[in-house]
């Protein structure tokens, strides 16, 4: 039995978070959603649009944001049009920048040293669905334990704090021993030793001291850049650490501007820098931000 004709705007389908199903007489609607944040109005209001469109499950993804599957292309307009009044529009999947994930952060989390929401927020009203040579995927730890795999994103921001311990003060107790996973510290004859080559300036050792004799300098926001999953997973390569959520926008800017005046079709961005001088790339984004 054929199938009924239906009338599709195939304009649609330029937009990246339309995606044609194995099924090519149906799609998945990918949504916007930066840093996975979501209110309970949207996620029922979710439900409600999923159902009076047919839609029978609501998939979500590894990069924080939600899919419908199984969409009939005829029928894309109306609930696109809901989505958007839900606050929750169309995503982006193709060669472009997409959703930018984060951890809770300081809003939450205990480990937290950077408010990565608050940054996912900022960076996604700057750049989301900015179309470039290749994808750019953006993501956030708020500390290094690096809960979203930031550094396997072709853009990686990391919080970091570099403790601060005062010498005469200190009673060599050891709690602070405890919390170090990096074994980073040490008692040595009743004397705290740091060791600053082992320390990944994960703040953890700050808030257990019972003394309150260890502080920590401002965050940090360490950023890395070539980072992939998929089938051959990278680790991003260092490329500056800066003070500021500004500066953060700053490096990130470049680095967009870099990716769409300068990178091929074709090929990831990790493959790409395996090409180039890797130092003369870093080089020109720093030149960049300090003129």
């Amino acid at each position: 039995m054929s199938r009924p004709i239906r009338t599709v705007n195939q304009d649609l389908f330029t937009r990246g978070g339309i995606i044609t199903e194995r099924d090519p007489d149906f799609c998945i609607v990918r949504l916007r959603m930066p840093a996975g944040m979501i209110t309970p109005a949207q996620i029922t209001r979710l439900g409600e649009i999923a159902a009076r469109h047919g839609v029978e499950n609501i998939h979500l993804t590894t990069r924080q944001t939600m899919e419908f599957p199984h969409v009939d292309p005829s029928k894309l307009e109306p609930l696109l049009a809901d989505l958007e009044e839900n606050g929750t529009p169309l995503g982006a999947e193709r060669e472009e920048v997409v959703n930018v994930t984060a951890c809770l952060g300081t809003r939450h989390c205990k480990f937290g040293i950077i408010d990565s929401v608050g940054l996912a927020e900022e960076i996604d009203k700057k750049f989301f669905g900015k179309e470039l040579p290749v994808k750019a995927r953006i993501a956030i730890s708020s500390c290094p334990n690096g809960c979203e795999s930031e550094r396997l994103n072709e853009i990686g921001i990391t919080g970091i704090q570099k403790p601060v311990r005062d010498p005469g003060l200190c009673t060599g107790c050891g709690t602070c021993t405890h919390y170090c996973r990096e074994k980073a510290i040490e008692v040595q004859d009743g004397v705290v030793v740091l060791h600053a080559a082992k320390c990944m300036e994960c703040g953890f050792c700050i808030m257990p001291c019972p003394f309150h004799l260890i502080s920590g300098n401002p965050p940090e926001y360490r950023i890395t850049v070539g980072g992939h999953r998929g089938r051959h997973p990278l680790i991003g390569r260092y490329l500056i650490t800066v003070k500021s959520p500004e500066e953060v926008l700053r490096v990130v800017d470049k680095i967009i501007y870099w990716i769409y005046r300068q990178a091929s079709t074709g090929l990831m961005l990790p493959e790409q820098l395996d090409e180039l001088d890797f130092d003369e790339f870093r080089q020109s984004i720093v030149t960049m931000i300090e003129g």
